[in-house]
C-alpha cells in the first residue's frame, strides 16, 4: 500500500514527498522492523521508541512517524514525519491498513471495574443463540464466527491484557470481517482507553458496569479512572449506564450519547422479586419498557443478578427474541474463572475460583459465596495481590478477608518484579491477627493446604487468578492451571482421609 492511500483512509495528512512510498507492514518494535516497514516511535510505560529509531533505519524501515525528532534520524534514508500523539495515530493507520473493519462492523463495548466479562460473554452467547454471526474479543477468549479462536493472535496463552494493542486488535477486526461477523462483544479497559488503543473504533453501543478501586498504580486516582472509563462513551452511538453505585450516576450527567440505564432496583431496566437459591442459582423478573421476563440462571449470588441484568438490557435494546433470551440465560454457567465452581466428585465441599483482584469484588465474593455454606462449614479464602500494582488496596483486601472469611491463607498471587514477602507484608497490614490465618507463600501449596485442612460443608475460595493459566513472577510467566491444582489436591486429601 502506498502512504498516501494509507495515510489518506486514515484522515491523516501526508507530505507529498512521501505519498508514493511503499508499505507493506506496520510496526512499533523496532526488532519486528523489515524492509518497506513504517515504524511508529511510541513512549511506553517502560520504553521510549523514539530510543530505537536508528535501530528501525538499520532494519530498513522506509517511514518514521515519531512525536519529536531525534539525532539518528538525521541523514536517515527513511521518510520522517512528526505527528502528535503517535498511540492514537498507530490505531488509526492499523485500521487503515486492515481496510478499515471497524466500519463494517456493529461493535459493542463493555467496561467498568467489575462484570465485563461474565457480561460480555453471556451477551455474546444470546447473540449467537439468536443467529446472528458474532464475535467475542475479553480477557478470557476471542472468537470469531462460529466460536472459532481467532487465528491472527500472536500473543501466547499466558497474555493477560483485556483489550489488545492495536497491531491485534485491528487484524482481529479483519479477520472477523472476513469470517462474515455483523456484530462483535468486547470488554474494554481502561487502559485501552486512556491509550487510545480503541481511537479508530465507532462503539455501536457502550455498556457501563460500575467504578471501584483498580489500577491506580497507572490512573494515580479514582477520577482520572473514572474519566478514562466515561471515554468509551465519546466513541459510541449509544450507551447503557448501570446506575447503582455512585460513578454510574455521574456518568449520566456528562454522557455525550444517547443511553439508557439500569439498575437492580431502578432505571429503564430493572429486576424484580429477585430470589437467591443457594447453589441453585438466582431469579427474578426482568422490567423494561419493552416488557416483562421471568429469568432463571443457574449462576449464583448478587454478581449473577448485576450481569445477567446488563447482558438482558443490552439484548432487548437491539430487539431480541425473548425466548431466545431466557433459555441462552438459563443454561449459561457463567464465565470461565468467574464464581467458577470446580467439578469435583463430592458433596462434602464447594470450591469456587474467581478473578476477585479488587477490595470490592472480593468483599462481594465472599457476601456471596456466605449463603453457600452448609450448617457448621466456614468459608475458607486463599487469595494474595498482584505486584507492581497498587499498592494501597493490599491493607483493604487483608481486612476484607479477616472480616468475610472463617479462615485465610494468605499467598502469591502474580507478584511480577517484586518481592512477595513485602506483597504478603503489605496484606497482613489488613489482617486481623485474632482471626484464623496463615501464611503459605508458594499458592500451589496453599491450595493443598486449604483443601487438606476442609471439612464437610465448607466453601474454599480461590481469588484472584480466575481464568489465569499461568503465574508470573520475577522470572517471567510460568503454566499455573489452578483448576488442575484443586482436583490434585482434592484426590490427595480423599486418599489421606
Amino acid at each position: 500500500m502506498l502512504l498516501g492511500e494509507l495515510f489518506g483512509r486514515a484522515g491523516i495528512s501526508c507530505p507529498e514527498y512521501a505519498e508514493n512510498i511503499e508499505i507493506r507492514n506496520i510496526v512499533t518494535d523496532s526488532r519486528r522492523v523489515t524492509k518497506d516497514s513504517l515504524f511508529i516511535c511510541i513512549k511506553g510505560l517502560v520504553r521510549d521508541g523514539h530510543e530505537y529509531i536508528e535501530n528501525a533505519l538499520e532494519n530498513g524501515a522506509s517511514v518514521i512517524v515519531a512525536e519529536t525528532v531525534r539525532d539518528a534520524c538525521v541523514g536517515g534514508a527513511a521518510a520522517f514525519i512528526m505527528l502528535d500523539n503517535t498511540r492514537k495515530v498507530a490505531s488509526l493507520l492499523y485500521n487503515a491498513f486492515y481496510g478499515e473493519p471497524t466500519k463494517k462492523l456493529k461493535i459493542i463495548g463493555i467496561t467498568g471495574t467489575n462484570g465485563k466479562t461474565s457480561t460480555a460473554t453471556l451477551l455474546y452467547e444470546i447473540f449467537k443463540a439468536a443467529g446472528f454471526s458474532v464475535g467475542l474479543l475479553g480477557t478470557v477468549c476471542r472468537l470469531s464466527a462460529d466460536g472459532r479462536a481467532l487465528s491472527s493472535q500472536r500473543r501466547s496463552d499466558l497474555s493477560d491484557m483485556t483489550t489488545p494493542d492495536p497491531e491485534e486488535l485491528y487484524a482481529y477486526f479483519a479477520e472477523m470481517v472476513k469470517d462474515r461477523v455483523e456484530y462483535v462483544i468486547m470488554e474494554v479497559s481502561s487502559h485501552a482507553l486512556s491509550l487510545d488503543k480503541v481511537a479508530a473504533v465507532n462503539f455501536d453501543t457502550a455498556a457501563f458496569t460500575n467504578l471501584t478501586r483498580d489500577h491506580l498504580d497507572f490512573h494515580v486516582t479514582m477520577e482520572e479512572y473514572f474519566k478514562a472509563k466515561s471515554k468509551l462513551f465519546e466513541l459510541s452511538r449509544q450507551g447503557l449506564i448501570n446506575i447503582g453505585g455512585e460513578y454510574g450516576k455521574r456518568l449520566t450527567h456528562r454522557c455525550p450519547c444517547s443511553f439508557f440505564t439500569c439498575s437492580v432496583t431502578d432505571g429503564d431496566f430493572c429486576a424484580l422479586d429477585v430470589k437467591m437459591r443457594g447453589l441453585d442459582g438466582i431469579s427474578y423478573t426482568h422490567k423494561s419498557l419493552y416488557g416483562e421476563l421471568d429469568i432463571t440462571s443457574p449462576m449464583c449470588g448478587e454478581f449473577a443478578v448485576e450481569n445477567t441484568l446488563m447482558a438482558i438490557s443490552i439484548a432487548r435494546m437491539y430487539g431480541i427474541d425473548p425466548k431466545v433470551i431466557q433459555e441462552t440465560v438459563d443454561s449459561f454457567r457463567g464465565a470461565r474463572g468467574r464464581m467458577e465452581r470446580v467439578e469435583l466428585d463430592t458433596d462434602e465441599l464447594t470450591v469456587i475460583i474467581d478473578y476477585a483482584h479488587t477490595p470490592d469484588a472480593l468483599e462481594r465474593l465472599l457476601l456471596n459465596v456466605r449463603p453457600l455454606v452448609r450448617e457448621r462449614g466456614r468459608v475458607c479464602l486463599v487469595f494474595g495481590c498482584g505486584g507492581d500494582r497498587d499498592r494501597g488496596k493490599r491493607r483493604l483486601m487483608g481486612a476484607i478477608a479477616s472480616k468475610l472469611a472463617d479462615r485465610v491463607i494468605v499467598t502469591t498471587d502474580n507478584s511480577r518484579g517484586e518481592d512477595p514477602e513485602q506483597i504478603i507484608s503489605d496484606i497482613l497490614k489488613g489482617i486481623d491477627k485474632e482471626k484464623c490465618y496463615s501464611v503459605i507463600p508458594d499458592r500451589e501449596s496453599a491450595i493443598h493446604e486449604a483443601l487438606a485442612m476442609s471439612w464437610r460443608g465448607d466453601v474454599i475460595v480461590m481469588a484472584g487468578k480466575g481464568h489465569e493459566k499461568y503465574e508470573i513472577c520475577a522470572e517471567g510467566k510460568r503454566p499455573f492451571d489452578e483448576i488442575k491444582i484443586v482436583k490434585e489436591a482434592f484426590a490427595e486429601r480423599q486418599r489421606h482421609k
